[in-house]
C-alpha cells in the first residue's frame, strides 16, 4: 500500500475513479432477500482504488460487524480481485443472499463469523451453498447525525 503525503500529491489534483453503489444494502447481520443492482456512483481518488473494475460500494445495514468498526448506514468499499485470508472482513454469498462477515481460518476449516460476541459463527462447510464474493478494503463512516446534515 503506498500512502501519500499531501505536499506529494500532483499538483493538479488527484485523480479519480467513478465507483458504482450497490442499490441493495449489504446485510451485517443474517442475509435478508433482494435483488442486487447498481444504483448510482460515487467519485473516490484513484488511490483509494487500486483496481476500479473490480471495486463496489456497498451501503451496510445492521450492527453485526461493530466490533470491526463497521456500522449501519456505513460505505464498504469492496474489491473482488482481492484475495480473502484469515481475520479479513468480506463479503459473502450466504444461500444465495449478500452479507458480510469475517473470515476466520482455523487449521482446514473456514467459519463465516459475525464481529458481535451475542451472534454465532458458522461453518462455511455446514452452510447449503456459500462464497467469498470480495474482500471489504475500507469503509467509509458519517460522523454527523444524518438528520441534521442540511441545518
Amino acid at each position: 500500500m503506498n500512502l501519500h503525503r499531501i505536499h506529494a500529491l500532483p499538483e493538479h489534483g488527484v485523480a479519480t475513479v467513478r465507483v458504482p453503489l450497490v442499490g441493495q444494502t449489504l446485510c451485517a447481520g443474517f442475509p435478508s432477500p433482494a435483488d442486487d443492482f447498481l444504483e448510482d456512483a460515487l467519485d473516490l481518488p484513484r488511490w483509494l482504488v487500486p483496481n476500479p473494475p473490480a471495486t463496489f460500494l456497498w451501503q451496510i445495514s445492521g450492527e453485526s460487524m461493530r466490533g470491526a468498526g463497521i456500522f449501519d448506514r456505513d460505505l464498504a468499499c469492496v474489491d473482488r480481485s482481492l484475495k480473502a485470508g484469515h481475520d479479513s472482513v468480506v463479503v459473502a454469498v450466504v444461500a444465495g443472499q449478500m452479507s458480510i462477515k469475517r473470515l476466520v481460518i482455523e487449521g482446514n476449516r473456514a467459519r463465516l463469523a459475525f464481529d458481535n460476541p451475542d451472534l454465532p459463527a458458522f461453518a462455511v462447510e455446514d452452510l447449503e451453498e456459500a462464497a467469498i464474493w470480495g474482500v471489504v478494503r475500507f469503509t467509509i463512516r458519517w460522523h454527523l447525525v444524518r438528520g441534521r446534515l442540511g441545518r
